[in-house]
């Protein structure tokens, strides 16, 4: 079953399952810098992963910007990854010029599968691939406990409610 979001208010369709509450996370094999990551590679305790199509345009720079200024407080307690199509270098380049500092990113340009996997890859609609915007609370059981699609990609996430999500599952 296709589902749908905007574009600068055109339908795109995304690939893969809707992921809710209660869903256990997917596995996925993504980049940081040359290393392949999967979930399994992340810490087992509270874990953010915030979806943003380019690290390179405004309002995911913004959300990156937001979720690693809300992530602070909570230190050690959470891990959080923000996920883009982005190469690596240009991912490293973004968060060393923009100084993000909590955030560590993941790209998914190796193979999709966080894309396929978490129902984030938009498959058509647009001319070349990207991530719509989304974000998901793992918790440390491997269980989603918060996920958020944005239904229009250039509008921005409800950043309190996933930040007390990611608390509440820090506890």
């Amino acid at each position: 079953m296709s589902r749908t979001v905007t574009f600068k208010g055109g339908p795109v369709n995304l690939a893969g399952p809707a992921l809710k509450p209660g869903d256990t996370a997917p596995n996925f094999a993504a980049l940081k810098v040359l290393d392949v990551v999967k979930l399994t590679d992340t810490p087992a305790k509270a874990r953010l992963f915030s979806v943003v199509p380019s690290l390179d345009t405004p309002v995911c720079s913004q959300q990156t910007k937001k979720f690693d200024d809300g992530i602070k407080a909570l230190g050690d307690a959470v891990a959080s990854y923000t996920v883009s199509l982005d190469l690596p270098f240009a991912q490293k380049r973004f968060c060393t010029d923009a100084g993000i500092a909590s955030m560590q990113t993941l790209s998914d340009v190796h193979d999709h599968s966080f894309g396929k996997n978490w129902g984030v890859l938009i498959e058509s609609g647009l001319p070349l691939p990207l991530l719509t915007r989304a974000v998901f609370v793992v918790d440390k059981n491997g269980k989603i406990t918060y996920a958020e699609y944005v239904p229009e990609v250039t509008s921005h996430p409800n950043y309190d409610a996933a930040l007390e999500a990611l608390k509440a599952a820090a506890k």
